[in-house]
């Protein structure tokens, strides 16, 4: 993954990361809307970063945004530190 692929999917990541805060700060209101972002946010990351090539598992993965979450940390150390 090229370094410019790793600022822009930091950058998606960290606004996931908002949204999920957000979701958890919503305790008894609708959140239906964010949950729907959150849901295409993590699609939209799978496809537009290929994350499937870095981690096969990611896909099953993206049911649970706090493992999503990790496993993207996870490929971004991995490669952050190729690009070093």
């Amino acid at each position: 993954m090229d370094r410019l692929s790793i600022q822009r999917l930091k950058k998606t990541l960290s606004y996931l990361e908002s949204k999920q805060r957000e979701l958890k700060r919503q305790n008894n209101t609708d959140t239906r809307s964010i949950e729907s972002m959150i849901k295409y946010l993590k699609k939209d990351m799978l496809e537009q970063f290929n994350l499937t090539n870095y981690d096969i598992y990611i896909k099953e993965e993206a049911k649970n945004t706090e493992i999503f979450i990790k496993s993207v940390k996870n490929i971004i150390d991995e490669h952050s530190s190729c690009e070093a």
